[in-house]
Parts: C-alpha cells; sequence; structure tokens
C-alpha cells in the first residue's frame, strides 16, 4: 500500500467539531437570560481557525484525489446543509434572536463545513 504523509486532518476536524459542540452547548445552557458572548466567540473562531488550517494543509499535499474530494463533497454538503438548515429553523421558531443567533448560525456553518471536509477527506485519501 503507497503510504503517503497526509496531515492530521481528522484529528483537527475532530477539534473543530469539538469546539463548535462546546459553544453551543454553552450558549443553550445560557439562552432564556442573558448571554455572556465571549466563551463563545473565542470557541467559534478557535474552531474556524482549525477548518481553515485543516483546508491549507490539504491544498499543500501533492497527488491528492481532489477530483475524489469534491465528488464527495458535492453531496456531503448539501445533505449537511440541509439539517443545519433545519437546525436553524428551530432557533428561529423559538424566537432566538441577536448575538446568540448570530454565533449559533455561524456555529451551524461551521459545522456543515467540518463533516464535509472530514467524509471528504476520508474518501479521497483512500482513493487512487
Amino acid at each position: 500500500m503507497n503510504e503517503r504523509r497526509l496531515p492530521p486532518v481528522t484529528q483537527v476536524g475532530m477539534l473543530s467539531l469539538s469546539l463548535i459542540v462546546a459553544s453551543a452547548i454553552y450558549l443553550a445552557a445560557h439562552i432564556p437570560q442573558h448571554v455572556p458572548l465571549t466563551p463563545s466567540i473565542a470557541l467559534v473562531c478557535a474552531s474556524a481557525l482549525a477548518l481553515a488550517g485543516i483546508m491549507l494543509a490539504l491544498s499543500r499535499v501533492d497527488g491528492f484525489a481532489w477530483e475524489a474530494f469534491f465528488a464527495v463533497a458535492r453531496w456531503a454538503l448539501l445533505a449537511y446543509a440541509v439539517v443545519a438548515g433545519m437546525i436553524e429553523y428551530v432557533f428561529l421558531r423559538n424566537h432566538t434572536s441577536g448575538g446568540p443567533l448570530v454565533l449559533l448560525t455561524l456555529s451551524l456553518v461551521i459545522f456543515a463545513l467540518d463533516v464535509t471536509v472530514l467524509i471528504s477527506f476520508t474518501v479521497a485519501r483512500y482513493a487512487d
């Protein structure tokens, strides 16, 4: 089997997902009352930086199966955009507004992108 050195996409992607989940849990725990946004902002920014780092590291891999990556990414992103849209609808239906809504929306966008990258990378890393 041809072993190539790939960046730690799965590990950093899971870190990014963990940060997003921590942010959402923090917001959900405080939502009925006033929500201090600083911890959640820090978690969302750290997660976005981890996701950007994954994509930057992947872009520098020679001979990566981008065709397979994007073939899977199209459909995975469509599926997770629908999931994120349904969750966003629940937030709007429950009258979430202001800063918490913005942070939860950003969290959903990063969540959908993270999962899409993880699924696509897993397929593309084993593509010929």
